[in-house]
């Protein structure tokens, strides 16, 4: 899946050491199946050659409006019109002032300036000295600029070239794809709060040892990501997993099943979606001992005992706001047999308007899926596809579903 294909992306390059950055995000927007043309200042050829940046998005540079390769000898008209969004990475704060007074004495200011503001987005990624990102003039333009249509990526904080450490370095440019990759995607769920359950829960035996399962919460983290793609405000509540927040989501890191409901019933209140995609326990150690269990030498094995979890879906499906329609409800249940005949029990013991099925052995880890979705009016089986493309076909589904203002 190319998430970029058949998009005409401008790379715009100012003047920074995070020129160098433009490299990478360059062949990434290309792998991700743009077309790339890269337009840069004078004083971004100090950093970095006009002669690799044509070898890594296969089309030449353009670096002066008097390029006589312009049959009309306007690439500030031509190159905007043409392109799907144009990204500036990086934005010096010199460029950020000179695009909010609408100066254009160069071929890349100029092109932003003359660009169809309704039709052609601006995103910005600045990178400046952290004194610089934090000055106030920095700050004005930055908001005017967000005020003038423009969308700022924002920076990242930690050591900078100049030896200070701080916020103002410009993203790393798998966030940038990320982002721009998100800001492309339908607004599906723009003004709605999505609450989402990821991975296994972990229940302790002693400070050792203890139950869990084989899920790797992928499935959960790419509906985090699917579901703030569409617009949403997402909060992750996961089990112990060693995964990457999705970029701007908000997560929660919980262990039992009992912290987990602890965090939803916190979270469910605010909520105008709940995703369940975590695999809780089902059960868990009816006591927990202080110390390591261990071996007497007598080969007897100790005697555990297990006593119910409580039941996170159905505990939220019955609230108020659930049952008023206010919070839609979506469960997952992952199977090892007879998934359409489980499945459809499942929802309507939990009494949700829509709940998932899959095959457990054949996803847990897996980087792929194969989803069966299950509502009253039927059961709808979606081919295999990578979890990310499955998590955007479920967030489009449940935003049909959803009730209309």
């Amino acid at each position: 899946m190319n998430d970029l294909a058949g998009k005409h992306i401008v790379l715009g390059l100012t003047g920074g050491i995070a020129c160098y950055k433009a490299a990478e995000l360059c062949r990434g927007l290309v792998k991700e199946g743009a077309t790339v043309q890269v337009v840069m200042t004078e004083a971004s050829e100090q950093f970095i050659t006009a002669v690799t940046m044509q070898a890594l998005s296969g089309r030449p540079v353009y670096t002066s409006q008097w390029d006589a390769r312009e049959p009309n000898n306007m690439p500030h008209i031509n190159l905007s019109r043409q392109s799907d969004a144009i990204l500036i990475a990086p934005c010096s704060a010199d460029f950020m002032a000179k695009l909010v007074h609408g100066r254009a004495d160069e071929l890349l200011s100029l092109m932003c300036l003359a660009r169809p503001i309704d039709k052609v987005p601006l995103l910005i990624a600045p990178a400046m000295n952290r004194e610089m990102w934090a000055h106030p003039a920095t700050q004005r333009n930055m908001q005017q600029l967000a005020d003038d249509g423009a969308t700022i990526l924002g920076v990242g904080s930690g050591f900078q070239a100049c030896g200070e450490t701080g916020d103002g370095r410009m993203l790393e440019a798998n966030e940038l794809l990320e982002d721009l990759v998100a800001f492309l995607q339908p607004k599906a769920l723009a003004g709605k709060r999505v609450l989402i359950t990821a991975g296994p829960t972990f229940e302790a035996l002693d400070p050792i040892r203890g139950i869990t399962n084989h899920s790797s919460g992928k499935m959960g983290f790419a509906i985090a990501r699917a579901a703030r793609e569409a617009g949403a405000d997402v909060v992750l509540v996961a089990g112990p997993v060693h995964l990457a927040t999705p970029r701007g989501v908000r997560r929660i890191d919980v262990k039992s099943a009992r912290d987990m409901l602890a965090a939803i019933e916190g979270e469910a209140t605010r909520a105008d979606v709940f995703v369940a995609t975590a695999a809780v326990a089902d059960w868990r150690p009816a006591t927990h001992s202080d110390q390591k269990i261990k071996k007497d030498g007598s080969g007897a094995a100790p005697t555990l005992a297990f006593v119910e979890n409580p039941d996170i879906l159905a505990t939220v499906a019955k609230s108020a706001r659930a049952q008023s329609g206010a919070l839609f409800c979506v469960g997952f249940a992952a199977e090892s047999h007879d998934l359409v005949k489980h499945a459809t029990a499942k929802r309507e013991r939990k009494g949700i308007p829509l709940l998932v099925g899959n095959i457990g052995p054949l996803t847990f880890g897996q980087d792929d899926n194969q989803m069966l979705l299950v509502d009253a009016q039927g059961v709808q089986e979606l081919p295999r596809a990578s979890k990310l493309e499955c998590a955007r076909r479920l967030v489009a589904e449940i935003a049909q579903r959803l009730p209309r203002p």
